[in-house]
């Protein structure tokens, strides 16, 4: 009797056992999950300090940029203003050149005058070499036949000599006016062109400035684009890091729901123990007078027997259809594959960035399982992502994250609580994706924008 009351306590602690060490969704002991949840939400109120920082970044690329357009504003006023000084310039110069070929018609009837004077002049000259010049003269006042013949000779000697004067000095001015009006046409003509050459160089520095200008708020841009990129990167951290903080809070609450239910159970197991004590006692106590009682019988009946129960079981096929067929078998390692298929690409460098998973691709109707226990921390489309789910896990006190993306469809929503090899989608090509396939990231961790905590997922699950 006391044999059996032994095996029945040592069935209840074994089954007792076999509840307390049931693998756990969430993690070891609520103390991990506390630890956990306390570290997300440090990771998130970093996470808006880089958003807040990143925000200021922005605001003073913008006011930059914005100070850049207005010099660039000013900068083109000036430019159009010296183009309307250079057009200026250019039509004095065009009128100071109509000006020169005037002078040059000018100059022509001058050269041809002087010229004429000096035939003139050299006719003078050749008389007076011939005739010895004065002479001619006194001749002419002695060859007079009287007073009055003498009279007029004296007066048309005096008006050739005056003409010969007026003659030589009209040439001097004549000379010296076409020097100066071709000096202060060259003059004005060469200071026009310095001052356009001026307003060329003002102008040619303005454009320079201006090119400054539009590559510094170019680089402006770029840098806005990219720190708001990083800004986009750091609120959907910020958002996955609040989900992930609300999963844990929800597996804290289930844990504890959990452990009310343990002890519930060993509780009753206990009771139950006892109970189940206590009938075998009084059974092994009726059993023993029984077997007085019939040691009596014996000589009288030779004939025993014994009832045998027999007990039947009955299996019926679990249903299958075709997606579910599909799925991979669940292993029996930490995680499992998350989908049928073949690695199309691993985790590394691509395309000259950090493709931080693998990619699994087959066609057809592809199911898409849980790697591990979990809660869904997010589940919704990504412009990248395309449609795509996060489980969060926590595994013997180390928080993971899986990540299930490019999907056709998703079966899960956030919250939701994951078994090990649960469908979660229906492998797909939305998001930024080129072909059917599932891209699947692994986090020791929470997932963050850097994905600075991914890690290879072949090193941890036998694909």
């Amino acid at each position: 009797m006391k044999k059996n009351i032994i095996a029945m306590n040592a069935s209840i602690m074994i089954g007792l056992g076999s509840i307390l060490a049931a693998p756990s969704v969430y993690a070891e002991s609520i103390s991990d999950l506390e630890k956990q949840k306390e570290s997300i939400q440090e990771k998130r109120s970093g996470v808006e300090s880089n958003i807040s920082d990143t925000e200021k970044k922005i605001d003073s690329l913008q006011d930059k940029q914005m100070t850049a357009e207005d010099q660039i504003a000013a900068i083109e006023a000036k430019i159009a203003e010296s183009a309307k000084k250079i057009d200026a310039k250019n039509a004095e110069i065009t009128q100071t050149k109509k000006e020169i070929e005037a002078l040059k018609e000018e100059i022509k009837v001058l050269k041809e005058r002087i010229a004429k004077r000096n035939e003139v002049l050299k006719e003078r000259a050749l008389s007076f070499q011939e005739t010895g010049g004065d002479v001619n003269y006194l001749e002419v006042l002695f060859g007079s036949s009287s007073f009055g013949d003498l009279v007029d000779r004296v007066g048309a000697v005096a008006t050739i000599a005056e003409a010969d004067r007026d003659i030589l000095k009209q040439h001097e001015l004549d000379k010296k006016e076409l020097e100066e009006k071709q000096k202060a046409v060259e003059t004005k003509l060469a200071s026009l062109e310095v001052a356009k050459a001026e307003l060329l160089e003002i102008q040619k520095q303005q454009k320079q400035q201006k090119q400054e200008k539009d590559a510094l708020v170019k680089k402006l841009k770029q840098q806005t684009e990219k720190h708001e990129h990083e800004k986009m990167g750091l609120e959907e951290e910020k958002a996955n890091l609040a989900a992930q903080e609300k999963a844990i809070k929800s597996a804290i609450s289930l844990e504890h729901q959990r452990l009310a239910e343990l002890e519930a159970a060993r509780k009753k197991a206990a009771a139950e123990a006892k109970k189940r004590a206590e009938q075998e006692a009084a059974q092994a106590a009726a059993q023993a007078a029984s077997q007085a009682s019939e040691s009596k019988k014996q000589s009288t009946s030779s004939g025993y027997s014994a009832k045998s129960n027999s007990s039947s079981s009955s299996s019926s096929p679990s249903p299958s259809a075709s997606n579910v067929s599909q799925a991979p078998a669940v292993s029996s390692g930490t995680f499992t594959r998350p989908s049928a298929g073949y690695v199309s690409s691993t985790m590394g460098e691509r395309w000259n960035k950090q493709h931080a998973g693998i990619d699994i691709a087959a066609s057809g109707t592809v199911p898409v399982v849980a790697a591990a226990d979990g809660v869904v921390s997010r589940s919704y489309f990504s412009s990248t992502y395309g449609n795509v789910v996060f489980v969060t896990h926590s595994i013997s006190g180390q928080q993971w994250t899986t990540v299930y993306a490019h999907l056709s469809s998703r079966q899960v929503g956030e919250g939701a609580v994951v078994a090990k090899g649960q469908q979660v989608g229906i492998m797909g090509n939305t998001g930024h994706s080129f072909g059917q396939h599932l891209h699947f990231e692994l986090h020791k961790g929470p997932w963050n924008y850097s994905k600075s905590n991914a890690v290879n997922p072949l090193n941890y699950i036998n694909i």
